[in-house]
């Protein structure tokens, strides 16, 4: 009997090692993002819902121990996001970092990270640049980027005659990859663009921008901006009657709530890409439902992205029995991704989450059957297409 219970004893303790390899007791994930500024409601609480939605419905624990998400607002400022980064690595045990809404905050956090051998998942930022020649061993990218925006926007707009673009275009890292993308699916697909003009974040005033896009007779202007920028630059286009001139807008990155911003009235007919609709399956229909439950807002691609991300996270950490970054990051590439977000994807070598997107079109407030019934699906883009091919990204991780 004795020997039975010394071999029942070293059974156990050999069944769960892991225990012993989480640091702290627990794995503490930080959701980092703009909660005050042009992009609160891109991402913002609803994404900290969406990380909290998912640990609840992971089980609220990994290997035997509590799982704990914190939030902070960055007010879209690199430094500030990077404070708060150190703070959490170094006083709070924060194990990774997700969200980081704007590319700036996302590229020094991203950075910060390598050095300190911790995972971020960036699911609010666009910037190609962090799977490309910034990519990092531990850092992933997860809901969309400006290459799958230029091939779905972009590709479908020139495809249906807008073959001349002028671009107004926010003036920071986002908005100058999202131009470039953009510019050259155009150029590849037989179009020309025609000039730009740079704004500030957060601007209130887009009278002089839009006066430049309209004199320059392109077919379509390019909005390569986000959050509330591309909201306030959509309504006083209509004042400055740029599509009752015969151009057309192309919002280039453009949201659920964004839509829900500015109703229908005002967004009807724009085509516009995402990697997730919560009115296209009956899977995406319960998750929306039960995101507007607890928020009173359907979710975008930003917040059913982070959920994803999150659950991503947490069945990492299970499969290596340790929340050691290392083992964690080999894990998310090894694992497929298979849930409400992406039913069927897969982390490329550089650290690009690789899923299907959608072209969609704005409804007609008539077409509408209820509140946030709002895009009709056009097309749906195979993530090989719609996402670079990590080889090519000039990520030097990558075997070339």
């Amino acid at each position: 009997m004795r020997k039975f219970l010394m071999s029942a004893t070293a059974l156990a303790a050999l069944a769960t090692p892991a225990l012993a390899d989480l640091s702290d007791g627990k794995v503490k994930i930080g959701i980092l993002n703009d909660q005050s500024g042009v992009y609160a409601d891109f991402g913002g609480k609803y994404s900290y819902e969406a990380a909290k939605m998912a640990v609840e419905d992971f089980g609220g624990t990994v290997l035997g121990q509590p799982v704990e998400v914190v939030t902070a607002d960055h007010q879209n400022k690199a430094d500030i996001a990077s404070n708060i980064a150190r703070q959490w690595y170094d006083t709070e045990q924060v194990d990774t970092i997700m969200e980081l809404t704007s590319s700036s905050v996302g590229l020094a956090v991203q950075a910060l990270s390598k050095d300190a051998k911790k995972i971020t998942i960036n699911t609010g930022a666009a910037t190609t640049e962090l799977t490309g020649k910034q990519c990092s061993p531990y850092g992933f990218h997860w809901a969309y980027d400006t290459h799958a925006l230029a091939v779905g926007t972009g590709g479908a707009l020139v495809k249906e005659g807008g073959d001349s673009w002028y671009f107004l275009t926010a003036d920071y890292a986002f908005g100058y990859s999202l131009e470039e993308n953009t510019g050259n699916v155009v150029k590849e697909n037989g179009g020309t663009v025609v000039g730009s003009v740079r704004h500030p974040l957060a601007t209130t005033d887009f009278s002089s921008f839009l006066l430049q896009a309209q004199a320059s007779g392109a077919k379509v202007v390019g909005l390569a901006n986000a959050g509330m920028d591309t909201q306030n630059a959509i309504k006083q286009a209509a004042e400055f009657g740029i599509t009752q001139g015969g151009q057309s807008l192309a919002a280039l990155l453009f949201t659920l709530a964004e839509v829900h911003g500015i109703g229908l009235e005002a967004a009807q007919g724009l085509t516009l890409t995402e990697s997730f609709y919560w009115n296209r399956t009956p899977e995406t229909a319960e998750f929306g439902r039960r995101f507007k439950e607890r928020t009173g807002a359907m979710p975008n691609m930003i917040h059913a992205g982070t959920y994803s991300a999150v659950l991503s996270y947490l069945k990492a950490v299970e499969a290596a029995g340790t929340d050691d970054s290392d083992a964690v990051a080999a894990k998310l590439h090894e694992l497929p991704v298979k849930d409400v977000f992406a039913e069927d994807a897969h982390v490329g070598a550089n650290g690009r989450l690789i899923k299907d997107v959608y072209l969609m079109r704005v409804k007609k407030p008539a077409d509408s059957k209820e509140d946030y019934d709002y895009y009709d699906v056009l097309a749906t883009i195979p993530g090989d297409q719609a996402f670079m091919d990590p080889a090519k990204s000039g990520c030097p991780l990558v075997s070339q």
